[in-house]
């Protein structure tokens, strides 16, 4: 069951690695969208809720987020912002394949790596100082070329450094790669596919070839959650598409996705979400869905 489905933006990237763009509320622009590119995002005005993915939350001015390639998003302005905003978004487009280049011929920007693999999920950046954010977008804004690039990836620096990073989206998930890491996305691939059925730590681990202990351990290292959070965690996810897309009861997607009781399921996703299902499919189905009935 996939989630409302975004529009696809298509960029034409022949002349250009980097596309800056900037833009108001209300906009055309904001809309539940998705493209190929990364997308680096500062809010600069107003309040309202970040739509990445499959989450939903608060956003505020100063607010940024790197969202991955494919991965749908969109910021809706609250309804009691009545005041037209001329600067609201200051945004940066990149491709994958920039970067890939970038970092192979320069290994020092591999540190780089581990925040665009989070960025596949979409990553709000905590603490970072609001002040810096716009005056580097304004950088880029103004600059061309080679410098362009540069001040980019100055940003990108400034910003792994100097934040701390909260993942948003299950929907989509880093795959590892590599010894222990490639056997733990095998089980990572096993739960996406499989999350409506019993998945016991013992299997996790038989799949992996290591006793539970040692499984447990490198699963948490590779993932940052526990093998019991994460498999909530996509089964909440999965909720989340579902109670976008149906109009199926709340205890029906309870059980579709593989908790075995109601309170367990509701106890759960209020903790991940902050709001109950009902909540969340209220908010989802009023702010997203009149947009693609437009697209329609």
């Amino acid at each position: 069951m996939s989630i409302i489905q975004p529009e696809i933006e298509i960029v034409d990237r022949s002349r250009e690695s980097i596309r800056y763009l900037q833009h108001g509320w209300p906009s055309e622009l904001c809309r539940w969208h998705s493209h190929r590119e990364y997308e680096l995002h500062l809010i600069t005005e107003t309040r309202g809720k970040a739509f990445v993915g499959d989450y939903i939350g608060d956003f505020k001015p100063g607010a940024l987020y790197l969202t991955g390639p494919n991965l749908p998003h969109n910021w809706i302005t609250d309804e009691v912002w009545a005041q037209e905003v001329p600067i609201r978004d200051m945004l940066v487009q990149f491709r994958q394949s920039s970067m890939d280049a970038i970092m192979t011929a320069f290994p020092e920007f591999t540190e780089l790596k581990p925040m665009l693999d989070l960025a596949q999920s979409g990553i709000e950046f905590v603490g970072f100082d609001p002040k810096t954010a716009i005056l580097q977008m304004e950088k880029i804004r103004e600059l061309r070329g080679v410098e362009r690039v540069v001040a980019l990836l100055q940003f990108l620096v400034l910003i792994n450094k100097n934040s701390n990073k909260t993942t948003l989206s299950v929907s989509k998930l880093m795959q590892p790669e590599g010894g222990k890491k490639a056997r733990i996305g095998k089980v990572i691939d096993y739960i996406v596919n499989n999350f409506a059925d019993e998945i016991s730590v013992k299997k996790a681990a038989d799949m992996t070839s290591m006793s539970p202990t040692t499984f447990s351990r490198n699963f948490q290292s590779v993932t940052g959650h526990t093998f019991v959070e994460f498999v909530n965690r996509i089964r909440i996810g999965q909720a989340c598409s579902m109670l976008y897309a149906t109009n199926d009861q709340v205890s029906s997607i309870c059980f579709d996705v593989g908790f075995q009781n109601l309170a367990n399921f509701n106890r759960h996703f209020l903790k991940m979400k902050n709001m109950t299902p009902s909540e969340y499919r209220q908010i989802a189905q009023k702010e997203l869905a009149p947009q693609v009935r437009e697209m329609q």
